[in-house]
């Protein structure tokens, strides 16, 4: 897939971030990471691109769970899902810093953080462990659709009884000739309702423990699999997400990803890369706030003067700003070790805890400087803290996350 990316253009319709570097900054070189100048110049044009054909108001969408699949397919014309994709495979072949560098400008770009949230999920729980692991017939049958967009990836890891305790999961896989079959549940499938496929978890022999854990590739047809009640969300309502029943579904062996008893190793690179890079869309939502906030502070006036004059209010939006300042480079920290074939599991347990907890606190302040247009639907901040609280909870939660860093602490 030959995507050129410069054909959006970095005209002055887009905010140049470099150029405001005064009090109101929220520029990219003001925050202790500098993005290399095609870095930027892509961030730059995913802003145009999101604010073109992501842009508008998402209400209604929010209101209804109405998965943007035109949207998806123009991010895939864009190059999104292909950019960590080597070009072998229909993918851009570029690093991950760069990818980091759109993800944050869709999300200052477009309100639709469902979307964006469906696209991370199909890169890091689909795309990343198939290149990974799978073998190179594996990776020339569903790399390339998968980079285009023309297929949709979805993840089965989760179950009813099985949660943060991942690997004590039911499903079984049982081998049966040259084939798996396939017994159990999944919950919580993004991307459930509209997937091809699916990255699925599941245990060949439950005494073995992590160590029994099998990936396999389920396509949407399979006989035996369902796409079950589909889930209804507090928050991210425009990323569908459903129950996977697996009833004696006969899934071939050539579909098996990685070696028998390896799935647990699948299971924790894909969650290392979607932990360190899924809440680059919520640095760009950050940054779209924290810009609504200043404007509204210096144009809504009470008592005959603009509120930000008023310490109670400026110490929100300061603390706003200091939240992403310490939260962008925790995540371009986990491109630049990616990039470089480094391990970030410390560094992404770090950044998934800090910058999740980080969203949730400044969505709450956005509301409160909006005061009572903050709590109004038509406002559409009261929906960047429902989809911020479900940052806590996606990819582990941030009780998890502690335990990991703790053990990587040797605690």
């Amino acid at each position: 897939m030959a995507v050129d990316m410069s054909r959006f253009s970095t005209s002055a319709t887009v905010t140049d971030m470099s150029n405001m570097c005064d009090s109101t900054s929220t520029g990219v070189g003001a925050w202790g990471f500098e993005l290399t100048p095609e870095q930027h110049q892509l961030q730059r044009s995913a802003i145009e691109f999101a604010r073109s054909g992501l842009g508008g108001s998402r209400i209604q969408a929010d209101r209804d769970e109405v998965f943007d699949l035109d949207g998806w397919r123009a991010c895939g014309r864009f190059g999104v899902h292909g950019m960590p994709i080597p070009e072998t495979y229909g993918g851009l072949g570029l690093g991950l810093s760069a990818l980091l560098a759109v993800m944050e400008g869709l999300g200052y770009g477009t309100r639709d953080q469902g979307l964006l949230f469906s696209i991370n999920a199909h890169l890091w729980t689909n795309s990343i462990p198939i290149l990974k692991y799978g073998t190179e017939e594996q990776r020339a049958r569903y790399l390339p659709g998968l980079s285009s967009g023309a297929l949709i990836g979805a993840n089965g890891a989760s179950e009813p009884d099985a949660g943060s305790d991942v690997f004590s999961m039911r499903t079984r896989a049982v081998r049966d000739g040259d084939h798996y079959v396939l017994s159990g549940t999944k919950t919580f499938v993004t991307n459930g309702p509209v997937a091809d496929l699916a990255v699925v978890y599941a245990t060949v022999d439950p005494r073995l423990g992590a160590t029994g854990i099998t990936a396999f590739i389920v396509e949407r047809d399979t006989p035996g699999m369902t796409v079950s009640r589909r889930l209804d969300k507090m928050g991210l309502r425009t990323s569908p997400m459903a129950e996977m029943i697996f009833e004696d579904c006969r899934v071939p062996v050539a579909n098996r990803l990685g070696r028998e008893g390896r799935g647990a190793q699948v299971f924790e690179c894909s969650m290392e890369w979607e932990r360190g890079c899924i809440l680059a869309t919520c640095l760009g939502a950050m940054r779209r706030q924290l810009e609504a906030c200043m404007a509204h502070a210096r144009s809504r006036k009470q008592f005959g003067r603009p509120i930000g004059k008023f310490q109670s209010v400026a110490n929100k939006i300061v603390d706003m700003k200091v939240r992403l300042v310490t939260c962008r480079p925790l995540v371009y920290r986990i491109g630049l070790l990616k990039d470089t074939n480094r391990s970030a599991t410390e560094e992404a347990a770090i950044a998934k805890l800090h910058v999740s907890e980080c969203f949730v606190k400044s969505s709450l302040d956005a509301i409160q400087v909006f005061g009572g247009y903050g709590y109004m639907t038509e406002q559409e901040i009261e929906r960047d803290l429902r989809d911020a609280v479900g940052s806590t909870i996606y990819s582990g939660t941030s009780e998890i996350q502690r335990n990991i860093i703790a053990s990587c602490l040797g605690l």
